[in-house]
């Protein structure tokens, strides 16, 4: 019978890295998945809390936030793109030109959370974002996404229009951010075990049989 492992990604849909870790651990989890049943949850954590709806252009704020010039912001580019490659999620840097605040898309993310949508709708945004350069944090963009996800248009607009779910993630980023979590991806295993960075697929595969057979060990004697 196949352990149980519970586990919430903490990360941003406009993070690259998050992209690249979600690729590896997935990857992970179809490797571990006879002996492993993962329960994968999706929490919130905005790169850019304070931004305006007009986002920002990507050189200027990466520029500005990190002191990288156009060398580095290349070379950085080229770095995610590859990694990304290897994992088998395909950014297209150059159809982006801005970023944006993702409130919204968390607050969706929340709710097909509840609706059992979640992994469906976190890839589709990363994917939106990073390989075809669409706005996050677009209403109809959004829509269409969740609609993609199998989610009803109707109630994914009520939700944006009506700020739905608005306090239960401000709720989980605060408590996360007061568990010391600043920067993301993070992943967060059975609440105990954390894992930072967009890391290789066997990293998170090794993390799971270990954290697995510890949970096997530690179990109550005839469980």
């Amino acid at each position: 019978m196949p352990v149980k492992v519970k586990i919430d990604f903490v990360s941003d849909v406009v993070c690259p890295w998050c992209a690249i870790g979600l690729s590896s651990l997935l990857q992970a989890m179809r490797a571990v998945e006879e002996e492993i049943q993962v329960d994968l949850h999706f929490q919130p954590f905005e790169l850019h809390p304070d931004m305006g709806p007009e986002g920002a252009d990507i050189n200027e704020y990466l520029a500005a936030k990190y002191g990288m010039n156009a060398e580095q912001l290349e070379q950085s580019r080229r770095t995610i793109e590859e990694r990304g490659a290897a994992v088998g999620f395909t950014f297209r840097l150059n159809q982006r030109s801005r970023t944006w605040n993702t409130f919204d898309a968390h607050r969706l993310l929340h709710w097909a959370g509840l609706q059992g949508h979640q992994l469906a709708l976190k890839r589709l945004l990363l994917g939106a974002y990073f390989s075809e350069g669409k706005n996050p944090s677009d209403a109809d963009t959004l829509v269409a996404l969740c609609v993609q996800a199998g989610l009803d248009a109707t109630l994914a607009r009520q939700v944006l229009e009506q700020g739905t779910y608005g306090k239960e993630v401000r709720a989980i980023e605060q408590y996360y951010q007061q568990r010391g979590i600043h920067s993301v991806p993070a992943i967060v295993i059975n609440d105990r075990h954390l894992i930072s960075g967009g890391q290789p697929p066997e990293v998170f595969e090794q993390a799971l049989r270990h954290i697995a057979l510890r949970e096997q060990e530690h179990a109550p004697s005839g469980a």
